[in-house]
């Protein structure tokens, strides 16, 4: 199992993946570790804690006050309905709680389901860069395919298993990563080799 995603506690994968917007996990790792450094990785301190001051502290993150923002917009929001309390989530149905998540201003559907699913342990499949990108190339959806009709291809396609959707999107992160990249892809070296091409080919007999 590759462990994915980083994070020692549920409060802790939240906050990263509201930070990882738009940057990489290093940048979120230094950000994480100066919250940490202040004594501010709690639930009680990112709640009350000033806008100002959460954004300079978040700063190696990039985007810093945009993200400060909507770290506060998710507090706030987990202060209202459920008191501040994350165990108060986890009991919440999977799309009462999706619904609620995508209502939070900054908080897409890549970020809800990656909460869902790594902070919450909640049955959903997260899309991203990497898997639009892998499976539109060997034609197994088209280029066109959105957020939604992916994940909704992968929840119909697979078991509805925490564990593996998340060892799923794990290897697809890696074969993105090393393999299919944006530019100068290893499609030799893939070990998806032309399977989708092979498909696509027999589709069409």
């Amino acid at each position: 199992p590759s462990g994915w995603w980083p994070g020692e506690t549920s409060l802790e994968v939240i906050v990263g993946a509201i930070l990882t917007q738009n940057t990489s996990w290093r940048n979120v790792e230094l950000a994480l570790a100066r919250l940490k450094k202040e004594g501010a990785l709690s639930v009680e301190r990112l709640t009350r804690i000033g806008e100002e001051q959460l954004a300079d502290w978040i700063r190696p993150a990039g985007y810093y006050r945009i993200k400060a923002r909507r770290l506060k917009n998710f507090f706030h929001f987990l202060q209202e309905e459920y008191q501040g309390r994350i165990g108060a989530l986890i009991e919440q149905p999977l799309e009462k709680l999706r619904e609620q998540l995508l209502g939070i201003r900054g908080v897409g559907p890549e970020t809800a389901d990656s909460i869902l699913l790594y902070a919450l342990g909640k049955p959903t499949f997260v899309v991203d860069t990497y898997t639009h990108r892998i499976f539109s190339r060997h034609h197994l959806v088209p280029e066109e395919t959105d957020y939604e009709e992916l994940r909704s291809y992968f929840m119909g396609a697979l078991p509805e298993e925490v564990p593996l959707f998340n060892e799923f999107h794990a290897l697809i992160v890696r074969t993105g990563k090393t393999y299919c990249r944006k530019k100068a892809p290893l499609c030799g070296d893939c070990p998806l080799g032309d399977m989708g091409m092979e498909r696509q080919i027999n589709n069409n007999q």
